[in-house]
């Protein structure tokens, strides 16, 4: 059995940004891996300058999160944004006054998330439950825009695995989205996707490929 700290993430809009650069700026269907580090880091009063502790966090935390079945639909808008001194035609190094930028939002969207540690660790999940029912920064939603509506502690479980985890939290079903390689499930469509949202701390802006796991989804795009 392992221990899980799980977390709700709810909120009239929210936005985990895909790679990309300045003029669209997209979002995923679910939280990406910088997204998560980047709420428990806020949570725990991590500088986004202070890079040792970021890997820190980073080395001793996976998870999976659901984005839980519920009577609304999910949609995705997009607003506009004026950004000033952006990279001239999105790709070089100039710079010029002014771009229209624009941004996708999540509406109506409400994921849990199942985090567990690894060997090794340096936040254990007491020290990161403290934080989130307790945060030094204000946490929100992938965007500052973007709020949360309940508070982010759910509780505490102890499961075989993430999906037995997720499991035992309501609504108990929808796609999952996990760094957990879980071959046996029976019943379910499973898809490998690679994503690009591993934040490289010592490279700012930075991201590294990563393995996501995708449970009953019949389409393996992860971004539709």
């Amino acid at each position: 059995m392992r221990d899980h700290l799980i977390l709700k993430l709810q909120g009239v809009m929210q936005a985990w940004g895909e790679h990309t650069f300045e003029g669209l700026r997209p979002s995923t269907n679910f939280p990406t891996r910088s997204a998560i580090l980047g709420l428990l880091g806020a949570c725990l009063g991590i500088d986004r300058t202070d890079r040792y502790q970021q890997q820190a966090l980073a080395d001793s935390i996976q998870y999976a999160v659901r984005q839980d079945d519920s009577d609304f639909n999910v949609i995705k808008i997009t607003d506009f944004h004026t950004v000033k001194d952006a990279r001239e035609n999105y790709t070089g190094l100039k710079s010029h006054d002014t771009i229209i930028t624009q941004r996708e939002y999540l509406l109506d969207a409400l994921f849990t998330v199942a985090i567990w540690n690894l060997e090794g660790i340096k936040y254990s999940l007491d020290r990161l439950e403290k934080a989130v029912c307790k945060p030094h920064y204000t946490p929100f939603l992938g965007r500052r825009s973007c709020p949360v509506t309940r508070p982010l502690f759910e509780r505490r479980v102890q499961a075989t695995n993430s999906d037995e985890a997720l499991k035992m939290i309501e609504p108990g079903s929808g796609v999952i989205y996990s760094e957990e390689n879980l071959p046996g499930l029976v019943g379910r469509n499973i898809h490998r996707h690679r994503v690009r949202d591993v934040p490289l701390p010592n490279q700012p802006r930075q991201f590294a490929s990563r393995m996501v796991y995708v449970y009953g989804k019949e389409s393996p795009n992860v971004s539709e």
